[in-house]
């Protein structure tokens, strides 16, 4: 299995990316995503604990299942906060190798074919995954919408859904077991916005389930901040409006409600709003951000 260091697509069937870590991109995913400080440091020392001592932990059983669920709404950063945690874990681990980030499509697997669905699920978690275990020290498995991985059972019908989806929940389950047993170099963050469609029996598989939510005014106006910031770096005279903390407050307040991806783009929104600050976003006036909020 060859893996480009700069070529981020996979080979593997059910994989989108591999990345080896750490690389040129530093922390970039986990500095800019702003969420509970608390939600950020829990996620982090949990990694660290897993992946430093794996040897240890492996002695103990039942320990740890090296499982965590970011759950929440759309937009409230559980995917790019999984893809942060892999770039700063691999730079803290650094001296004892390189990380591999494998990011896992689970709409890929299902199939048509019957009982195709579990042997995709198998080639996966049985022979993919931990052959990457053993060429790298540390691996880090981000599941998005992991829903779909690992579908409810008890409340799937029979009649709706094939006897196939059945099985392949129930090779998700076995599989992961053999995984987290054969693999204890394996950390796998898996990302849902319907937890309650996710299997029972994987959530109490789960060391941490972390919830993720809208963003408060405080931490939205941290995003904005951010957001305006970043544009500052290219167009220099937007920098007094990404240093105007009072600005950030009232636009966060105008904003209630909107989730962390929402809060990214207002600044964008702004520069669209008018030809003259497509053409030259250094024009960008509050006025015009305020005006983004409402339409």
């Amino acid at each position: 299995m060859a893996i480009d260091h700069h070529n981020h697509t996979s080979p593997i069937h059910g994989v989108s990316s591999l990345r080896v870590l750490p690389d040129e991109g530093g922390t970039r995913s986990w500095d800019r995503i702003i969420v509970d400080e608390t939600i950020k440091s829990r996620l982090l020392s949990h990694a660290l604990l897993a992946l430093a001592h794996e040897k240890e932990f492996y002695a103990l059983p039942g320990a740890l299942q090296r499982l965590v669920i970011l759950t929440g709404p759309p937009g409230t950063g559980k995917t790019t906060l999984a893809a942060g945690l892999a770039e700063i874990v691999a730079l803290e681990l650094a001296d004892k190798g390189d990380t591999c980030l494998v990011e896992v499509n689970p709409h890929t697997l299902p199939s048509e074919m019957l009982g195709e669905s579990q042997r995709n699920v198998a080639r996966l978690l049985d022979n993919s995954l931990p052959e990457l275990s053993l060429r790298f020290p540390h691996v880090v498995v981000i599941i998005d919408e992991v829903e779909s991985f690992a579908v409810r059972r008890s409340s799937a019908s029979f009649e709706a859904n094939p006897i196939d989806v059945h099985r392949a929940s129930d090779a998700v389950l076995e599989g992961m077991d053999r995984l987290m047993k054969r693999c204890p170099n394996v950390l796998v963050v898996a990302t849902t916005n319907f937890a309650s469609a996710i299997d029972e029996a994987f959530t109490s598989r789960a060391d941490l389930v972390l919830p993720l939510t809208i963003p408060d005014p405080e931490t939205s106006a941290k995003i904005i901040a951010l957001s305006l910031n970043e544009l500052a770096g290219i167009w220099t005279d937007i920098g007094e409006l990404a240093s105007n903390t009072v600005l950030h407050r009232q636009l966060a307040e105008a904003c209630a409600g909107w989730d962390g991806r929402q809060l990214r783009r207002l600044p964008l929104k702004a520069l669209s709003g008018r030809k003259e600050l497509a053409l030259n976003p250094g024009k960008l006036r509050s006025e015009d951000l305020f005006i983004a909020t409402s339409v």
